[in-house]
């Protein structure tokens, strides 16, 4: 089997969703300079990196990061192709994807940009209202995507996310899925365990056939 990391490394002035705090790492101790252990102090968002939304993100009283369904996030998937060019993804792609499939993980183009250099760039591939309605009426249990947000929502409203997380669908954002070519693969993914969190930062790994 192969296994292919597919979760964003967290260090210092990695990308970060607009307004969201920067990760720091800053040495409590070290023992380059003579201390017994090395030791760091963590600084960093809910929503750093590769995450999972919960759906306490956007729905007051909502299961947190440390309730969610652990059974969603892992278990057999599928890496889907979004043409090149794509700005939303459209329901067409949704619709394409094998009936019964539990978890969509979308690759777009953002891939090959975070691949080039891991930095954030506003003009990120999201998925579309329709593509979310599909998602939902599909009984898809988990949708990932390749940015640190699966909409683009200038208003700041969130349909989407709420239409998502209030219908039952988790959401992990944050991939980085160049090295997975489209395909059936098995996730494992597990967020921090954070009591009545409101995001969950999470290691993702696919495993190839």
């Amino acid at each position: 089997m192969r296994r292919i990391d597919v979760s964003m490394p967290l260090f210092g002035g990695m990308p970060a969703f607009p307004g969201d705090p920067e990760f720091r790492s800053d040495p409590v101790s070290r023992v380059d300079r003579g201390d017994p252990y090395s030791l760091s102090r963590l600084v960093l968002g809910s929503h750093a990196g590769t995450h999972v939304d919960p759906p306490r993100h956007f729905l007051p009283g909502g299961p947190g990061a440390d309730r969610v369904d652990l059974e969603a996030l892992n278990g057999p998937c599928r890496v889907v192709a979004v043409p090149p060019g794509t700005s939303l993804v459209g329901p067409e792609v949704v619709r394409a994807v094998p009936s019964g499939t539990a978890r969509i993980l979308l690759r777009t183009s953002n891939s090959k940009r975070w691949a080039e250099r891991l930095e954030y760039f506003p003009d990120y591939v999201a998925l579309s209202r329709e593509a979310a309605e599909v998602v939902v009426d599909r009984g898809t249990r988990l949708v990932g995507i390749d940015a640190l947000s699966i909409e683009s929502d200038p208003t700041r409203r969130f349909p989407i996310h709420r239409a998502l997380l209030g219908a039952g669908v988790l959401i992990l954002e944050g991939l980085l899925l160049s090295e997975a070519p489209p395909g059936s693969y098995r996730l494992a993914c597990l967020p921090l365990r954070l009591r009545e969190g409101d995001g969950g930062p999470a290691r993702a790994v696919l495993t190839a056939p």
